[in-house]
């Protein structure tokens, strides 16, 4: 008998899928934010967030090094504490102090202090790092495979160049219109003054979740959705600057955590923000996933198969959508996926079986489009081409006769069942998928 957590989880990831208003919109809405609480607690994401946060403590510094060296020669280094200073304002009175540390760490990174050895390990973990966020946000999206030797060259070096031009254009213009005489203007009324503080207070914030965005749609080795993107980067950078104001008002109130670590009470502060900041992040990459592939919520990070008649159901359905050429000249992987509420990896094998057949090829662009006429194609062509494609290796048990007995009576029943019906018969108007 399912347990009460097993009838919840099931009525709200499947039962909801059709249910009529007023419940089922809200249910339907519920799902993302118990996706996300249920991957958070039982998932990979933790381990994710915490290998990032102590590789994050390693590159920093060198990260910050290299930064600097592009923007001085346009002036920004003090636009670059203020971000600094803003990341680390959860931590208190302390941040004051860690962005002068960690400034003064980056001004004492010079090549006859630090040597070839040094300066290569440096060099080492900020390119580690930057592997392991593509790591990360691959794992959230399902991407096998990451980008080539040569696109990492490329994309990477692109990024270390442009990242810092961009962030000190951007910061420069919200600095010079800060300053302008509109700003001016509006600061000498009272009454829309509060315009330009709240703008201020905001804008921090603001750059957070365009950053956050960005990397969601450039970071996977997948194509993302500016709309899925955008999504969960609204969502990461608002959770992040409530969590860093809650994460402030406990650090004020943590004096018994300060006396017992004394002065090693800034570094694991500082870890545990670092860790809180990534795991935030690494959700809203999750959030952005669930709203361009929502057949995925129910699974989660858990690995979907379709066994048994359910994949013998999906490869008539998918050999009827991609039939129907009339309707939609090309379906791809995603589309008939998201067709037919199941994931892309659990369809994948079915796919696998009926090209293996014959039935189906695939073109450019994740396209698949049929092979034959639809009346050419018998349904039991079908049934056998995805019996088998559930994924693992194909193993057969020792012959037990009572029970070979059954199965060849299945086989009869199901053969005699098809006869001699095509893929055009179930393609007839009076016939549903």
């Amino acid at each position: 008998m399912a347990s009460w957590q097993e009838r919840l989880h099931e009525g709200l990831f499947q039962g909801s899928r059709d249910m009529p208003p007023p419940w089922g919109p809200v249910l339907r809405l519920l799902r993302y934010p118990a996706a996300l609480a249920r991957d958070s607690f039982s998932g990979e994401i933790n381990i994710r967030a915490m290998s990032l946060a102590y590789t994050t403590l390693l590159s920093i510094v060198p990260l910050m090094a290299f930064t600097i060296s592009i923007l001085k020669g346009i002036g920004a280094r003090g636009d670059l504490r203020a971000l600094l200073h803003q990341f680390l304002r959860p931590m208190g009175g302390a941040a004051d102090a860690l962005t002068e540390q960690i400034l003064q760490f980056v001004a004492n990174m010079r090549g006859d202090v630090l040597g070839a050895i040094g300066f290569a390990f440096l060099v080492y973990t900020v390119i580690t790092t930057i592997q392991k966020v593509e790591a990360s946000f691959n794992f959230v999206w399902r991407v096998p495979r990451p980008r080539s030797l040569a696109r990492r060259f490329g994309e990477y070096s692109s990024i270390m160049i442009l990242g810092p031009l961009l962030l000190a254009a951007v910061v420069g213009l919200l600095g010079g219109a800060e300053h302008s005489p509109f700003a001016r203007w509006l600061d000498a009324l009272p009454p829309l003054a509060w315009m330009l503080r709240l703008m201020g207070r905001f804008m921090p914030d603001a750059i957070v979740t365009l950053a956050f965005t960005v990397m969601y749609v450039f970071i996977p080795n997948a194509r993302v959705s500016p709309r899925a993107a955008l999504v969960g980067g609204v969502t990461a950078g608002v959770t992040w600057a409530l969590v860093g104001d809650w994460f402030a008002a406990i650090l004020v109130y943590s004096s018994h955590m300060m006396a017992v670590y004394t002065g090693f009470a800034i570094v694991l502060t500082t870890l545990i923000w670092v860790y809180v900041s990534w795991l935030i992040l690494l959700l809203g990459a999750h959030l952005a996933f669930y709203v361009q592939f929502p057949q995925y919520l129910r699974y989660g990070e858990k690995s979907a198969a379709l066994a048994g008649a359910a994949g013998e159901l999906a490869g008539l359905a998918v050999m009827c959508l991609i039939g129907r050429g009339a309707e939609r000249p090309c379906w791809t992987g995603n589309a008939l996926a998201a067709e037919l509420d199941i994931p892309r990896s659990a369809l994948a094998p079915v796919l696998e079986g009926l090209q293996r057949a014959g039935l189906i090829r695939g073109i450019e662009k994740d396209g698949f489009l049929p092979v034959r006429d639809p009346h050419g194609i018998r349904l039991a062509e079908i049934v056998d081409a995805v019996r088998g494609q559930a994924g693992g290796s194909a193993i057969e048990s020792r012959r037990f006769p009572a029970a070979a007995l059954v199965m060849a009576e299945v086989e009869a029943a199901i053969g005699e069942g098809l006869g001699d019906r095509s893929l055009g018969d179930m393609l007839a108007p009076s016939v549903g998928v």
